[in-house]
């Protein structure tokens, strides 16, 4: 597996309709809801100051609009990679997360992940793509301290691989992916 050898910063996509009715949202391409709007925009004046010089989005319209709000308020380039696109949820898409949980008895993050579909992507293979994304920006641009804007399922899976662990990712939320002496941590960005 391809993995980051430096920190990088992951930022979840504002909210959507289908985010607050609790719905698998992977390839639909949602807009961001008024909620959605508003996380960007503080997000985009919490990371004034974070010293971001380059940002990555995924091409889905909720984190291509919350990645250009941020990059017009810090005036840094944007660039689309389609390799930290979310994950496809074949079948589940647009079903009710906690419905399919309930019914498959799930109660986490590790759960749910082993309940997901066979007609959809395979979670290994988009953590894998996710983080040679990831790995090859930061390869290109050494200098930069790049945010990676993109969705849950994409940071969720390179925070588990790359920290043995899920996390409680919110809407708008910068983290902060730490490398430091051969060991990853994740981080709330805090400035």
């Amino acid at each position: 597996m391809s993995v980051p050898t430096r920190s990088f910063c992951g930022l979840r996509h504002g909210a959507t309709g289908w985010n607050r009715q609790g719905l698998f949202q992977g390839r639909t391409d949602n807009p961001l809801n008024e909620d959605g709007l508003r996380q960007a925009h503080e997000a985009a004046s919490m990371l004034r100051d974070a010293g971001i010089n380059r940002i990555v989005a995924s091409p889905l319209v909720r984190a291509a609009k919350t990645a250009e709000i941020i990059a017009d308020a810090i005036a840094a380039p944007l660039t689309f990679d389609i390799g930290i696109i979310e994950f496809d949820f074949g079948s589940f898409e647009g079903r009710p997360v906690r419905d399919l949980m309930i019914r498959h008895g799930v109660k986490s993050a590790t759960g749910l992940v082993s309940i997901l579909p066979a007609d959809g992507e395979n979670w290994d293979a988009m953590t894998e793509r996710s983080l040679r994304t990831v790995a090859l920006w930061l390869d290109r641009h050494p200098d930069d301290h790049i945010l990676f804007v993109c969705h849950d399922a994409v940071m969720q899976g390179m925070a588990n691989a790359l920290t043995g662990s899920y996390f409680n990712n919110s809407h708008g939320t910068p983290f902060r992916y730490v490398h430091d002496d051969a060991r990853w941590c994740i981080e709330q960005l805090v400035t």
